[in-house]
């Protein structure tokens, strides 16, 4: 599993998770490479998205972010996902299927996995980015079903 971030048209860092993630290690996750990303671009006023698997969503977990002043978008439960990352994660897959020559092992994988993120085109995350006000007036048209999002 990784972990990844992006703001506006920075690509932020790509990590490899080790082992199951859960509350504890999801805010170590944040501390050490979102606080740090953030900080380096001098973003003050921003929200964050992440979903609602149990360690983003948990009470410790919001309660640190709370702390941490880290506004982050609410997802009510059983929505869509509308997560622009998950977008980036397809771009992503799609570069390093077609990456020669093909890795040989993790290490290897998580390499290319790196190379190919650091690759990213900005204009894509620009794009990503400018899409949410239609994803979001698409799952408010399909009242909260399924979109092509």
């Amino acid at each position: 599993m990784v972990w990844g971030c992006f703001c506006n048209n920075k690509i932020g860092p790509l990590v490899l998770i080790e082992g199951t993630l859960n509350s504890d290690r999801y805010i170590e996750l944040l501390k050490e490479y979102l606080i740090p990303f953030l900080n380096d671009l001098g973003v003050e006023n921003h929200i964050f998205q992440d979903d609602n698997a149990p360690c983003h969503a948990s009470k410790k977990t919001k309660t640190w972010k709370n702390e941490n002043k880290i506004e982050f978008l609410p997802w009510p439960a059983q929505s869509p996902d509308l997560n622009p990352i998950e977008n980036l994660w397809n771009i992503l897959e799609r570069k390093v299927r077609k990456h020669r020559p093909i890795p040989k092992n993790k290490k290897e994988f998580f390499e290319v996995l790196k190379e190919e993120w650091n690759n990213i085109d900005e204009n894509q995350l620009i794009r990503l980015v400018k899409s949410m006000p239609r994803r979001i007036n698409a799952v408010i048209k399909n009242k909260g079903n399924p979109t092509k999002y």
